[in-house]
Order: C-alpha cells, then structure tokens, then sequence
C-alpha cells in the first residue's frame, strides 16, 4: 500500500464563461522515502494537482470533481475540513514555487514561522517555538538565524527565501514534502545548493518527495520514478531509468529530443514540440496531445487512451504505442 494513493483525482474551475475542467483523472502513487518527480510544460497541471493534494485550491471557483486523495489508508477527501487543516502542513507540506508571493511580505520572518510552528502544536510556547525556528533555520543552512528571524522578506535574497519556505515546510517533520519548482528564478550556483539541501533533508528524514519541475535533468539526478503530465492528463510514468532510455509516448519523446545534447552538431536548431498546449476551454476530443503529434490517426481523436502497462513499472497513454507495425521510433 503505497502512503500516498491519488486515484481519478479530476479538478474544475467556475469561470465567467462556465463550468472548466483542468484535471481530468489523474492517478499518482508515492511510496515511503521515495522521490516522485512530476513533469510537463507550463500549464499541464502539475502545480493544480499539488494545490488539490495539499486542499488549498483557490474558493469558491476551484473544486475536486472526482478521485480519491488517500493517505495511509485513509481517504482525505472524505474528511471534515478541521481534519485537512491538521494534516496540512504536518503531514503533508508544500514548497510554493515563488517564495516573495507565499511569504506575507509586512511579517518579519520569525513570526511566520512561530506562527506554523504554533498552528499545529498550540501547547508549545513562543520561547520553545522561537528556539525550534532557529534550530530548523540552522539546519536549512541560514546563517545568523537569530538575526534571520527579525528580518522581513524583501531583506533576503531569492535564495535565502526559498530556504525560509524550505524551513517552513519541513518544520514539522512531513511524512511527505511537495516541491513546486522550488529553484524558478535561481541563478543556477543557488538551485544546486536548493537542490542539494532536499536531498540532504530527505535523507535525513525519511521523507517521500513529490518534485514538481519542467526541468528533466533535474530529475534525472533526483527523482525515483516519474509522472509526465500534458493538458491535465497523465500520459506516461515510469521509473526515472525507463523514462531517459526508452520513452514511449511521443509527448515525452519530444520533451527528451528538445534537451540540447554535447555530442549534437554545433549551431544546429533545437529539436521542439510544435505548437502550444491547448487552452482548458478548447480541449482537443480523445488524446489532448494530437494536435502536436506526427503520429495522430483518426482513433486518437474519437477515444480518450488509458494508461497501458508496458511493464510493471511502465505505463503510457498512447493508442499506438504497443502496436508493432505502428509502433512510435
């Protein structure tokens, strides 16, 4: 039983035009210290998804249509909202992915984190939850914490941002840790010490990791297993092995082949996906990608395709994938 099961999660927003489905069936699976990475363009779904599993998609217009949210066992869409609040944040917590909008930028940073501290654990005084700041802002790699914890937001760099939400996020110990492109508009020095201090902390604590990126070789160095989304939909997952040496659905393809590579012949031009992801209220019929593939028949747009198993541990969205006469090269 794996700790976190989402099962045919859907999700829809009310717009001024109506009723917009943006997740549609998505499945993901996470075990106990594992690393998922979750991958796609901007504007796939990724961070949606991650705002319905953490219960923090924006009221009254965003809503969970369908599926199932299950953690250890239990499920937590079927819980009182008094129940989410208290495993939000404990037992599930969240690295937003623009550090200067998730922090209150007129709160002095210390009183953030007492605050999250005292959330959770209202027996726990404001001396012992200041010491436990310090504590966690020293294991995050902030120099001066005391200092730190009189600061304001725009006082610190990007870098020493994202590590205060790090801290923020991991104050508690999570069973898992849910990170939005935590490195977006680092310089490249900062996200591999960002990246360096995830691993470092879920070493340490035994946690699972969902990594949220559209950077594929930042997945390759940290994730397990991974979940390509495109257009709200998963189309491919595999482990992290299966994925860079035998992708099978052509989204994925693509996203690979767009990867400028040292052995390619200079000053050539980049290999990329055409066109763009469609709008939510201007879904393609059947598999939302063939409009951007080379291989689309006439069945890809009459069927939406399902998640096949190619092994146990590789399962793709295609049509045509397992078809050897048409199979995707």
């Amino acid at each position: 039983m794996p700790l976190l099961d989402v099962r045919d999660l859907s999700v829809a927003f009310d717009t001024d035009e109506g009723r917009v489905d943006v997740i549609d069936q998505v499945n993901l699976q996470l075990e106990s210290g594992e690393t998922l990475g979750v991958v796609g363009e901007s504007g796939c779904g990724k961070s949606v998804t991650a705002l319905a599993i953490m219960g923090l998609l924006p009221r009254p217009s965003g809503r969970i249509t369908n599926g199932q949210i299950v953690l250890d066992n239990q499920d937590l869409l079927s819980k009182h909202l008094d129940e989410r609040r208290r495993v939000r944040g404990r037992r599930i917590s969240m690295i937003f992915q623009e550090p200067m909008t998730a922090l209150n930028p007129v709160q002095r940073i210390g009183k953030q984190l007492v605050e999250s501290v005292q959330l959770h654990r209202p027996d726990v005084g404001k001396d012992e939850s200041l010491e436990e700041c310090v504590k966690i802002l020293e294991q995050v790699g902030i120099s001066e914490p005391e200092q730190r914890l009189m600061d304001y937001p725009h006082q610190l760099s990007g870098g020493m941002r994202q590590r205060v939400m790090i801290a923020m996020a991991l104050i508690h110990v999570p069973d898992i840790l849910i990170a939005d492109e935590p490195t977006t508009a680092l310089d490249v020095t900062i996200q591999a010490q960002i990246l360096e201090l995830i691993a470092k902390l879920q070493q340490e604590n035994g946690m699972a990791v969902i990594f949220i990126t559209h950077d594929l070789a930042v997945i390759a160095e940290l994730a397990d297993r991974v979940s390509v989304m495109y257009a709200g939909r998963v189309v491919e997952q595999s482990t992290v092995t299966e994925l860079f040496s035998a992708p099978l659905h052509p989204y994925t393809q693509g996203l690979l082949n767009s990867i400028p590579k040292l052995e390619g012949t200079p000053k050539t031009q980049l290999e990329t996906i055409p066109g763009l992801v469609p709008s939510y209220d201007e879904m393609p019929s059947g598999c939302r990608f063939r409009n951007r593939c080379n291989h689309a028949q006439t069945l890809c747009g009459d069927r939406v395709p399902s998640l096949e198993s190619e092994s146990n541990t590789h399962h793709v969205a295609c049509h045509y994938w397992g078809n050897l006469s048409e199979r995707i090269q």
